[in-house]
């Protein structure tokens, strides 16, 4: 058995019994509940769907839409909601989901140096002209655990007007008041257009959502192609994501325990739960990993072409469920490795 530290579930709901045990007391087993044969717009949409879109929503403070996964939420809203005669400006190191739904629009698109907001307004000042401007990028990235400058972006959106679309996929659950997200704990969640956040990783569960205005979320559901020609997720899983979204707001012990085993780990002050211990190359990667596993940790190099050459790291990713003292043996043998 090893000691988990490369999972999502970041809250630690995966493993708690008596959570699960309350939400199967309140499923009833007389119906079929485990699978949904269609998509969305032909015969796959239902209740389960109303409810769970009416959950967030109230937690989003906007319309929401849910879909199958995170990849297809980025895959399919960028292409959606642009075309010709847009520019999309996206941060080098968003999620390959991001880069994948610029590939598949029509929009022009380029890349800003990470999290440089002074490169972002010298892109900014040559964009005059284009129909429409978005900025997309993560509020916590997911292989370096670092943050976007969420204020400093909300502050170039008032001098410049662009919109800004924002993968919370790392902070859904985690972050600002309740667990809306990176955004809203920086007071920002009103400056930002779209979101985009899963619920397959601080919810536990499986799909994602994507919240901005009725007029948006109208247009997604008749041209994102990824919500269109998917197979609707089952109301199980809309089911357990619900009773999840709708207790987020009580699970502060949770968020505040995953804080004190970060802590553990960095004294950095915008320290995350994603910690990259720093490799260099692919191989030394890899050596790392096993050093790790052999001590009863299970962690994952990650190396080029995921990330860029010279820069392969392994990837630590802390969680609710585990305890004070794995994170500070887990400490220890990383001094030992070095």
């Amino acid at each position: 058995f090893y000691c988990n530290m490369a999972s999502n579930d970041y809250l630690g709901l995966s493993g708690d019994v008596g959570l699960q045990r309350e939400f199967w007391e309140g499923v009833d087993a007389s119906r079929f509940v485990m699978s949904n044969p269609s998509s969305r717009l032909i015969a796959g949409n239902s209740a389960h769907y109303d409810r769970l879109e009416q959950t967030l929503s109230d937690v989003m403070g906007r319309p929401s839409l849910v879909v199958g996964s995170g990849y297809l939420a980025n895959c399919g809203a960028l292409p959606a909601l642009t075309g010709r005669g847009d520019l999309i400006l996206a941060d080098k190191y968003v999620h390959a989901s991001v880069i994948d739904g610029l590939r598949l629009g029509e929009a022009e698109w380029t890349r800003f140096n990470h999290n440089d907001m002074t490169h972002l307004e010298r892109l900014l000042r040559k964009a005059a002209g284009y129909r429409r401007v978005w900025v997309a990028t993560e509020s916590i990235f997911s292989m370096d655990g670092d943050v976007a400058p969420l204020r400093e972006l909300a502050t170039l959106k008032r001098r410049y007007g662009f919109r800004i679309y924002l993968d919370e996929a790392h902070a859904f659950g985690l972050r600002g008041e309740g667990g809306r997200g990176y955004a809203c704990g920086c007071g920002v969640l009103d400056d930002v257009d779209v979101v985009v956040a899963t619920l397959g990783k601080a919810c536990a569960s499986a799909g994602a959502f994507v919240a901005c205005d009725a007029t948006l979320r109208e247009t997604l559901i008749n041209r994102m192609r990824t919500l269109i020609f998917s197979t609707a997720l089952p109301p199980i899983s809309l089911m357990w994501s619900d009773f999840v979204v709708r207790r987020l707001a009580d699970m502060d012990a949770r968020r505040e325990h995953l804080e004190r085993l970060v802590r553990t780990l960095s004294d950095a002050p915008e320290a995350t739960h994603i910690v990259p211990i720093m490799a260099g190359e692919n191989a030394h990667a890899i050596e790392m990993a096993e050093a790790f596993r052999m001590a009863g940790f299970w962690v994952n190099a990650i190396r080029h072409p995921t990330v860029p050459r010279g820069k392969a790291r392994v990837r630590v990713s802390l969680n609710a469920g585990l305890r004070l003292e794995d994170v500070e043996n887990f400490r220890q043998v990383w001094n030992a490795i070095g």
